[in-house]
């Protein structure tokens, strides 16, 4: 995290995500006393330092969703697929895979850590700086390692499903008929895991391998243990985050997002009088949902059918004296040059029956 002291020598640090946050607002203004139930959702920007990668800046944005209140697995599935239909929305669907695990109860998780740490312990020393680190406090971290040899050493590793509570496994049960009955693919990831102590059950993430080694576009999971961890009332919660800054690359890679701005109409006024028609006009255009470009810096009509041209807008819209007087504009192709006159009463209606 980004830590320093401000010249009042209080501790500042910049916010590196937002569950938390989100958490410690619940708990501060009782919000749970409002309903049973409460659902959330956040948009904005934040920061860690570490180190940049392709689909991970320090300074980075992320949207997400929280729910509050239920510990039951319709909760999990309603959270997943919220993240699914957004991705799903923006074109991204044959790009993405679902993986989804379970890492149990607090006493099925304490007794599988044991398990992974003596599995581990014959063979710690071919393992890095970082996952001995982790052996000592978070072990199962360990299995989210990136390394292919460390991959392969913990190829054999017990799995967290062999010390599944019958209320853990019947939660994972459920959550899968749920997202089958959805029509939701998944694959069962076990080696997908949270850290920290207060998540719970359910962890999940949609990758892309178009992303690289930060294959991950949202995840998140059930985490019941923070709200009392942060000196709440217990309340059972599950939420995810999304990094839009990966969603941008990945709808760029798909085509569905271009690097530039692509209008609809360029609109080229040649009669500085004719300027509050053009405003007029090009208003009433976007307020019917199509996108347009005008010139003002009262150029010559070459210069602005040139920039039209270069705009890439299929059409312009041309506003001479002559159109001024008789209420009409003309409505040129820019792609084969055929143009013909329209009056401007009919603007929306005559561009409509052209697209």
């Amino acid at each position: 995290m980004y830590t320093w002291k401000d010249v009042d020598n209080k501790n500042i640090t910049l916010r590196p995500e937002y569950t938390a946050p989100v958490v410690r607002s619940f708990i501060q203004h009782n919000l749970g006393a409002n309903s049973a139930l409460q659902r959330f959702y956040y948009i904005g920007p934040l920061f860690r330092r570490e180190r940049p990668q392709k689909g991970r800046q320090r300074q980075f944005n992320q949207f997400g969703v929280e729910a509050f209140g239920s510990p039951y697995p319709e909760q999990d599935a309603e959270i997943i697929s919220v993240g699914w239909k957004i991705l799903e929305d923006l074109g991204l669907k044959n790009s993405l895979s679902l993986k989804l695990n379970s890492i149990g109860s607090t006493n099925c998780r304490n007794s599988y850590r044991t398990a992974l740490k003596d599995f581990i312990r014959p063979n710690l020393d071919l393992f890095s700086t970082t996952s001995q680190n982790r052996f000592k406090n978070n072990p199962l971290r360990i299995l989210d390692s990136k390394s292919e040899s460390e991959k392969s050493l913990l190829k054999d590793a017990p799995e967290i499903s062999n010390y599944y509570s019958n209320e853990d496994a019947e939660h994972f049960s459920e959550l899968q008929k749920y997202l089958k009955k959805m029509e939701i693919p998944y694959d069962i990831d076990t080696r997908l895991v949270r850290g920290l102590d207060y998540y719970t059950r359910t962890t999940f993430e949609i990758t892309s391998d178009i992303l690289g080694a930060q294959d991950a576009v949202l995840g998140g999971g059930r985490y019941d243990k923070l709200v009392e961890t942060l000196g709440g009332k217990p309340t059972p919660a599950v939420g995810f985050a999304a990094g839009i800054e990966r969603i941008i690359i990945l709808m760029q890679n798909k085509g569905i997002l271009k690097n530039t701005y692509t209008p609809d109409i360029y609109f080229a006024c040649l009669d500085s009088n004719g300027l509050s028609v053009a405003l007029s006009l090009s208003k009433k255009l976007r307020d019917a949902g199509i996108t347009v470009l005008m010139n003002t810096l009262r150029r010559s009509i070459k210069a602005q059918l040139r920039e039209a041209n270069k705009s890439g807008a299929r059409y312009a819209i041309i506003l001479g004296d002559s159109e001024i007087k008789n209420n009409e504009i003309i409505i040129k192709d820019l792609k084969n040059g055929t143009q013909l006159k329209a009056p401007q009463s009919k603007i929306i209606n005559k561009f409509s029956d052209l697209t």
